[in-house]
């Protein structure tokens, strides 16, 4: 679990904790006693001026000042001078009770959880009187019936010494108590200077309020419209320092809040050694979004995504959104252990299905973390790291991954791998392997898959799974599927050249269905080879189709149209229904490999393939099983009707040389094929109830 040493506790002997009971205790103390005081005066002076002094207070209590980059979500109020006028006029008991009974309606207000305005009141009452005691040093010990009746210029001397105090000792207090979130030094020295100069300007007025009350209080209201102003013209600066430092769309904190942000927990973690993470948060397939659905479906999607990553970290860590649709999220007090259980927890909570005014989307999320001080002590080595983190999950597809050393190599060079396969795109670097479907009744070739594979001149053999990530996110990737599908093509002409009829399917990213570059290339293509479309396969995923996204499925079925087939990959693994595999516009459904693999393991899995095969029979669709290694595992597929083979038991991938021969050696019927068998029939057979 992660810890919760920054998050407020009255359980553990803190400094927190610690101010927060030494606060409580004395400030109630002091406002207990400012009620004694009021019920035993026994005449109070100049009532009408404290009554009208106290409500304007009140009043003013509730229209907080908010702070840019305070840690008190109020800040500074504009009921401060009027505090400071009672305590200048009347001494501190009323001005006691009236702030406490403020800034408890005040936080009542605002919904503050209970320990914060029990604090408030508290060391509002000790800050005054804190600020009385210079007043008493001066030679001021004004009461209830012996008031102030008269202010000289003089006297600004220990009324600044009030402000000095009474400013200072409410810092000192508040920064005090929320040392379990920063030390107290760069949490005092922070707040000082950004409260210090509105602070001061705000209790400027209350020498005007004593003027005020002591000859002509029924003009204290008109004081509410230089603080207005004040109000509003300081609300107006917070606002453009607020959108200056936020996004405008989701409302989080926009990057240079987040540098802000890093910088302080690296000076908390210099003065405490507490280690603290950053994770950056990717939406995979965003722009597929964007271009499919529209920009304002992608903006529902960005701002419900916010909210729910909002509700996800603990109040303490800091949230941003970087731009796009890449979010960042500064978790406090947590080691990359931690930081693991952290980051998938939340996306746990991220991948829930986004219900939206149009649609709802399933999200997938990439998260990549680092770690001060394993993985940097600098706020721009930290980004970065975590953005190479982010990279490795999406790369793996692993949803999450912390900073690897390892990775980090293989990161630095990708910028010049992916220029290469750039240039590789128009070079012999790329070609085609083939790997043969069979028909499980005879062994007949039903056709042959298209597997891009890339030698390099001076790398040599590049991994499908490094360069095919980086093509999808690069933006390159339909014209990497364009080169494949040119390969495929002139093959495909030059099989039949030969007197071979043999379809080839190809797979597509989510991006080639976008637009109608895909459908203009294979025309294109088709024509140019005299080809007929049957012959040409298109493997799309599960996921992919069951997104029920309009602008690809209208490809789909353009494409379908001209006659070219569409193959469902990886099928079982996603979360088609039979009414989605219903609308979906596909030709054949293929089998996980991982389904067929689990067989030879328990019934269960034989029971799951047969309803996979069912389910494609009653779409009237047939179905191919991936992965198939033994010939065990080939004769139960034909036990449950299925109708077509893949895998290493059938071939494996070859390059068109080896595929051609291949091709040329079939016979009507494979050696593979499996023979009679006594317990093999369409029904349950003694074989599954061996296994």
């Amino acid at each position: 679990m992660t810890s919760r040493r920054n998050e407020f506790s009255l359980r553990t002997i803190s400094m927190s904790s610690i101010t927060w009971y030494a606060s409580v205790a004395v400030g109630w103390t002091l406002i207990a006693y400012a009620v004694y005081r009021l019920a035993v005066t026994p005449e109070v002076d100049m009532v009408a001026e404290l009554a009208m002094t106290a409500c304007l207070l009140i009043a003013l209590e509730l229209l907080p000042l908010v702070q840019g980059r305070g840690h008190d979500p109020q800040g500074v109020v504009m009921s401060t001078p009027f505090g400071c006028a009672m305590l200048f006029i009347w001494g501190p008991w009323p001005a006691i009770l009236m702030v406490a009974i403020a800034s408890i309606s005040a936080d009542a207000r605002a919904g503050k959880q209970w320990w914060k305005p029990t604090f408030n009141a508290g060391q509002y009452s000790i800050s005054l009187y804190c600020g009385y005691l210079v007043m008493v040093a001066a030679g001021n010990k004004p009461t209830l019936s012996d008031p102030l009746r008269s202010f000289s210029l003089a006297d600004m001397v220990w009324v600044i010494g009030v402000w000095a105090v009474y400013f200072v000792v409410n810092l000192a207090l508040v920064a005090a108590v929320l040392t379990f979130r920063r030390n107290f030094r760069s949490m005092f020295t922070d707040d000082f200077l950004h409260y210090s100069a509105m602070t001061f300007s705000v209790l400027a007025l209350s020498p005007l309020v004593v003027i005020l009350a002591e000859t002509t209080w029924e003009l204290l209201p008109l004081l509410l419209i230089p603080l207005l102003l004040l109000y509003y013209t300081a609300q107006l600066s917070l606002e453009r320092e607020h959108a200056a430092s936020h996004d405008p769309l989701t409302g989080l904190p926009n990057r240079s809040a987040l540098s802000f942000a890093l910088e302080e927990a690296f000076d908390e973690y210099t003065h405490t050694s507490r280690p603290f993470g950053l994770m950056l948060i990717d939406l995979d397939d965003f722009k597929l979004v964007n271009d499919t659905l529209g920009h304002q479906i992608g903006d529902e999607l960005l701002t419900e995504f916010a909210e729910r990553l909002r509700q996800s970290v603990r109040t303490a860590d800091h949230v941003a959104r970087l731009g796009g649709d890449e979010f960042a999220v500064v978790v406090l007090d947590a080691d990359q252990d931690e930081m693991l259980q952290v980051a998938t927890r939340l996306r746990t909570a991220l991948v829930e299905p986004v219900p939206l005014s149009a649609v709802e989307l399933e999200v997938e999320v990439s998260i990549g973390l680092a770690v001060c001080p394993e993985h940097g002590t600098d706020k721009d080595e930290l980004l970065r790291r975590a953005d190479i983190a982010m990279y490795t999950a999406k790369a793996d597809r692993t949803g999450v991954a912390a900073y690897s050393v390892h990775r980090d190599q293989n990161s630095a060079d990708r910028l010049s791998l992916l220029a290469e396969l750039r240039k590789a795109l128009n070079t012999d670097e790329l070609e085609l392997y083939y790997q043969p479907k069979l028909a499980t009744r005879d062994g007949s070739t039903l056709g042959v898959e298209a597997l891009l594979r890339w030698q390099h001149p001076q790398r040599g053999k590049v991994p499908p799974d490094l360069f095919i990530p980086l093509a999808e996110r690069s933006g390159i990737m339909p014209l990497l599927t364009e080169r494949v599908i040119g390969l495929a093509l002139a093959q495909m002409a030059a099989w039949r050249d030969a007197g071979m009829y043999v379809p080839i399917a190809v797979n597509v990213s989510p991006s080639d269905l976008i637009g109608d570059r895909l459908t203009d290339v294979i025309i294109a293509g088709l024509d140019s080879y005299s080809l007929p479309a049957a012959m040409l396969q298109l493997e799309i995923t599960e996921r992919m189709a069951t997104q029920q996204i309009e602008a690809a499925n209208n490809t789909l079925h353009r494409l379908r149209a001209l006659g070219v087939t569409i193959s469902l990959d990886d099928f079982g693994t996603g979360y088609s229904s039979l009414l989605r595999l219903h609308m979906l516009p596909v030709d054949e459904i293929k089998i996980d490999r991982v389904f067929v693999a689990a067989m030879s393991e328990d019934t269960e899995s034989i029971g799951i393939v047969r309803a996979l095969v069912d389910l494609a029979h009653a779409r009237g669709l047939p179905a191919i099983a991936e992965g198939v290694e033994t010939q065990d595992e080939w004769q139960v597929l034909y036990s449950l009707g299925c109708d077509g083979v893949q895998g290493w038991h059938v071939a494996m991938p070859m390059p068109h040389a080896q595929a051609t021969a291949w091709v040329k050696a079939r016979t009507a019927l494979s050696p593979l094929a499996p023979r009679a068998h006594p317990t093999l029939d369409r029904g349950v057979t003694s074989h599954e109830k061996a296994i």
